[in-house]
């Protein structure tokens, strides 16, 4: 491809024209849609020329107050104006073909539904326009279409009116009356089934809800609306904020690039985010509904009303919404249970990121392709940062800091500048230095030393900051965070520090901090709740203590990870006998009858193989899946019995109730049936067979059909079968049983993959398919990372034919080659031949480029 050009946050330069008010007509016809696009415009100085982004139109008209405009120039990318008056209305007509849009941006049709996705760059393939974040307009829809095949037309804001005209068409027209910028404008049109609900807000008004779907699926979209509800009531309870439309609308599609989108009042969901009951959805699947619709609901103030300035805010809007889905889902849930999985999130996905050739800042000063940057670091380590300052002020300040940032800046494109100097002003805090987390990338390590003075009766703690230069080689400095200890004696006992919130505020290079009256040598939990997103290395910590007594939930979960993981290493280098103290550490948490059950769960799970990965310095996964063999063996060993007591006690096949504590047993069960299976010993694949034909969740057959084939793949074959026949008309349930398929062990799974690509029910347009089947694959690391180069082959084919559909979704599948600057030589070579060959296809999009490129310069 052609040097595509690389933008600069230096270079922003706010625009010389406003829109004050947009009227778009769509004209939607099976072939084609015509736009006509009106614009009420104001022009800040004089001689300026005016440049609309548009790509992928035909123009049709252009007239300026009514008058045909010869004055302009036409490229792939642009349409610019000359001499206009400083007041205008402009017209352009274009003609778009939804129908032909792979690519799944702009106005596209999906099965026989039209829908938009805009965020980021997406309304310019639908009209010529100013798409950028900082200017906003008000705007009206009329959207006309046959109303056989489009009963159902929807756009942004509140119902104006409807009608029908001739030829068997007909109209509906809707207005927002709040400014918006147009990566939040939103059409869907089409022939759709829907449940409908309302809300009554804190102010007595009545809010109209529906969720539409594809016709046979409104049954299963009544838990997407009790999760907006609860969104709507929590965010009125905790932040004061009050739904502002008449109506709120959300439509459940499957061909989406994303998880969803927060369109000022008709979120687009990608139908996995929406559709579930309990015989085609699992327990994950309802709390990853709840925590979506939450965060699409909470950006309506946080995105919406407040929007970026430019697109190198994106954590703006995102880090912080982020932060307060996962607040949702703690206050629905479990808080201690919603921590320990949203850091395992962070660590799996944007620590990999930190430590790759693509890390960024989460407020990043380049881009080429702006896509790429919806990433674990803009969204995951986002919300860290902004929890990072909820702590430091508590809840009290924090939401003084957040009604000023509201009053501040509703209906404004602001900067992450305008945030910090609202959560300095009301919160009474200086955030100057803490500012370094958002241009600063990579992870900061954090080395712990103590030491303890039994005359004095003294502990003091040495902290010394490890700061990684950037990946331009470029000094960062020490950071600023909030860092919360405590001290037990031998029997769990907590000693007093005398610390608000038992904090400390770390902020040097190296620092000292010393604590009295401490009568015993104590045993140190250090980032408890992980209150810094940071790397600890404290070579005296007492895993084996902490996983039986600290009383902070996520640091029990943090002792057993970092435990296990020291085994793993030690098995590795090939000593064969597993540590006892980690034996007898896990048995008591198993024994633990008072531990909350999905806490358990979760605290007694293994570290997956991309953590493990994390901590090698050159990747060997064929030794992190042999040592996790004989830990595993180890563990059934040792706890056979009790594992399959407890097993047999929490398994109920006919319970489907979806609450905490049945999730919370159906995980620590689950949990338990994999060890026993592990062992592969007939009664325990009998269990897993029972399992599957008994249970009436989807959780529990997903989990045993999982367990067979990669246990029992022989007796695995026929109930993939039936699986296969009883599903293959459901989508979502099929993305199930393709990544089954695509993540087992077995050595034919590459093979396997490559017949699926031919199944009747596999379509590489759906990206929901192409995620479940070839990206699993791709992070199937026994098989991805062959020493063939088999693996490696197969996912750059994949990345070069779906670039040419949907560079979006290939250029995420090109993160699977993020581990390139840490394998060893051979698996090195064998991938940069694939990422060079990538490379080579002059072809090639900018999106793929771009993260193909980087990996390479590492």
């Amino acid at each position: 491809m052609s040097q595509a050009r690389v933008n600069y946050l230096k270079d922003y330069i706010p625009s010389a024209f406003s829109i004050t008010k947009c009227d778009l007509i769509f004209d939607i016809f099976d072939t084609h849609t015509c736009v006509t696009n009106t614009m009420q415009m104001q022009c800040k100085s004089d001689n300026e020329v005016l440049i609309l982004n548009g790509e992928g139109l035909q123009l049709e008209t252009l007239t300026c107050n009514g008058e045909n405009i010869d004055t302009h120039d036409l490229s792939d990318t642009f349409l610019s104006v000359r001499n206009l008056p400083k007041v205008f209305t402009l017209e352009i007509v274009t003609i778009i073909y939804p129908h032909k849009n792979t690519e799944l941006e702009g106005l596209y049709r999906s099965s026989d539904i039209y829908c938009t996705q805009n965020e980021p760059e997406g309304f310019r393939r639908i009209t010529y326009f100013l798409d950028r974040p900082d200017v906003m307009s008000v705007f009206t829809t009329k959207i006309i279409a046959d109303k056989k095949t489009a009963p159902i037309l929807l756009s942004n804001g509140n119902f104006l009116e409807s009608g029908d005209m001739e030829n068997g068409r007909h109209f509906v027209k809707w207005h927002d009356p709040f400014m918006k910028p147009t990566y939040l404008f939103a059409l869907v049109a089409g022939d759709l089934g829907f449940i409908n609900d309302s809300f009554i807000t804190m102010s007595g008004r009545e809010i109209e809800l529906n969720i539409y779907c594809d016709h046979g699926n409104e049954n299963r979209c009544y838990h997407a609306m009790n999760s907006l509800k609860k969104s709507m009531k929590w965010d009125e309870e905790m932040y004061g904020r009050e739904y502002d439309l008449d109506i709120y609308n959300i439509v459940a599609v499957d061909s989406f690039n994303m998880g969803a989108m927060e369109n000022k009042g008709l979120n687009i969901f990608n139908s996995a985010y929406v559709l579930a009951d309990e015989d085609r959805a699992t327990d994950q699947n309802f709390l990853g509904i709840e925590s979506v619709i939450a965060h699409e609901y909470f950006h309506n103030w946080t995105g919406n009303r407040i929007t970026c300035r430019d697109w190198f805010q994106l954590t703006l809007k995102e880090g912080l919404t982020v932060f307060r889905d996962q607040c949702f889902s703690a206050d629905m849930n479990s808080a201690v249970t919603q921590r320990i999985s949203d850091v395992k999130s962070l660590r799996e996905r944007q620590f990999v990121e930190d430590a790759s050739a693509t890390s960024h800042p989460i407020k990043p000063e380049k881009y080429m392709e702006i896509n790429n940057f919806y990433t674990a670091t803009i969204y995951e380590k986002g919300a860290e940062v902004i929890r990072m300052i909820y702590t430091m002020l508590g809840e009290e300040r924090f939401r003084d800091a957040m009604d000023l940032y509201f009053k501040t800046f509703d209906a404004q494109a602001v900067r992450t500048e305008d945030f910090l100097w609202a959560m300095q002003e009301g919160g009474k805090i200086d955030l100057t230095q803490f500012e370094r987390w958002y241009h600063q990338e990579r992870t900061p390590l954090l080395h712990v030393k103590e030491f303890y003075d039994a005359s004095e009766q003294t502990y003091r703690l040495e902290l010394t900051q490890e700061i990684p230069n950037s990946l331009a080689s470029t000094p960062q400095f020490p950071y600023y965070y909030p860092l919360a200890i405590a001290l037990f004696d031998e029997k769990g006992k907590e000693f007093d520090l005398k610390l608000e919130r038992s904090l400390l505020h770390v902020s040097k290079e190296r620092e000292t901090f010393v604590f009295e009256d401490i009568t015993t040598k104590p045993i140190l939990s250090i980032n408890r709740n992980f209150t810094a997103p940071i790397k600890v290395n404290f070579q005296d910590n007492n895993h084996a203590f902490l996983m039986r007594y600290d009383s902070d939930g996520f640091n029990r979960y943090e002792a057993s990870m970092s435990f296990a993981l020291e085994v793993l290493f030690k098995l590795m280098e090939s000593k064969e006998n597993v540590d006892e103290a980690y034996l007898d550490a896990f048995g008591t948490v198993l024994a633990d009858k008072n531990l909350d059950l999905m806490l358990k769960s979760q605290i007694l799970e293994l570290p997956s193989t991309t953590l493990i990965m994390q901590a090698q310095e050159i990747v060997d996964v064929d030794a992190i899946y042999r040592a996790k063999k004989v830990l595993k063996k180890a563990l059934f060993e040792r706890f056979n019995e009790e594992m399959t007591r407890q097993y047999l006690e929490l398994h109920s096949p006919k319970n489907s109730d979806i609450n905490s504590l049945n999730i919370g047993k159906r995980a620590l069960k689950n949990l338990l049936l994999q060890y026993l299976v592990s062992s592969k010993r007939s009664d325990k694949i009998s269990l897993a067979l029972s399992q599957f034909e008994k249970s009436v969740t989807m959780t529990d057959r997903i989990i045993a059909l999982d367990l067979l084939e990669n246990y029992a793949p022989l007796k695995a074959e026929k109930y993939l079968n039936k699986f296969y026949k009883m599903y293959k008309n459901d989508t979502l349930v099929m993305n199930k049983y393709f990544s089954i398929l695509a993540a087992a062990d077995r050595d034919d799974v590459l093979e396997r993959v490559q017949a699926l690509q031919d199944d009747p029910v596999y379509d590489m347009k759906v990206p929901n398919l192409v995620r479940s089947l070839i990206g699993t694959f791709a992070r199937n690391m026994l098989h991805f990372h062959s020493q063939t180069g088999c693996g490696y082959s197969f996912i750059a084919d994949k990345i070069i034919q779906l670039d040419e559909i949907n560079p979006m979704i290939a250029a995420s599948l090109s993160g699977a080659f993020k581990s390139y600057s840490r394998l060893d030589k051979l698996h090195k070579n064998l991938m940069r031949h694939e990422l060079e060959r990538i490379l080579a296809v002059k072809s090639i999009s900018k999106n793929v480029f771009e993260i193909v490129q980087k990996i390479l310069r590492n």
